[in-house]
């Protein structure tokens, strides 16, 4: 009597990694870069709530205010999930996956660079931009983009 058929291994296909886009930019200018680069991804057809905006140093004015109004209103815009969020690097980690993130690189300590870099990669579903200075990005992401 012929004991149980072996089950057949299935391959286990990890998800492919986003789309990586380098925009070179100073720390001054990374902001306005990240604004041009949102505002072409929306000219393109993506839709607001498939883009994530995050920050290394100052926040976008955006954030700034919307959490003049409280924490409770600005998260309650990222749970709603129909229009662009903009997040600073330091509450990052909250923000949930979306297709495409824009991570200016505009000032900020070098941990808080080398923590949102890998951060926004993960959160990246098809698309990663980063507008900042290349060697920098370069080093924090171990790859050449």
């Amino acid at each position: 009597m012929p004991g149980p058929a072996a089950s057949t291994p299935k391959a286990v296909t990890a998800p492919a990694a986003p789309q990586l886009q380098l925009i070179p930019a100073s720390a001054a200018g990374a902001l306005d870069a990240a604004e041009e680069a949102v505002d072409l991804l929306l000219e393109s057809g993506r839709a607001p709530g498939e883009v994530l905006v995050i920050t290394t140093g100052e926040q976008h004015p955006w954030a700034a205010h919307e959490l003049s109004f409280g924490e409770a209103a600005y998260w309650s815009q990222h749970d709603a999930g129909d229009d662009v969020f903009y997040a600073d690097a330091s509450a990052a980690a909250r923000a949930a996956s979306r297709p495409v993130v824009v991570v200016a690189v505009n000032g900020g300590s070098a941990a808080a660079v080398t923590e949102a870099l890998p951060l926004a990669h993960s959160r990246a579903g098809a698309l990663l931009i980063v507008c900042g200075d290349p060697q920098q990005i370069n080093s924090v992401l171990g790859v050449g983009v």
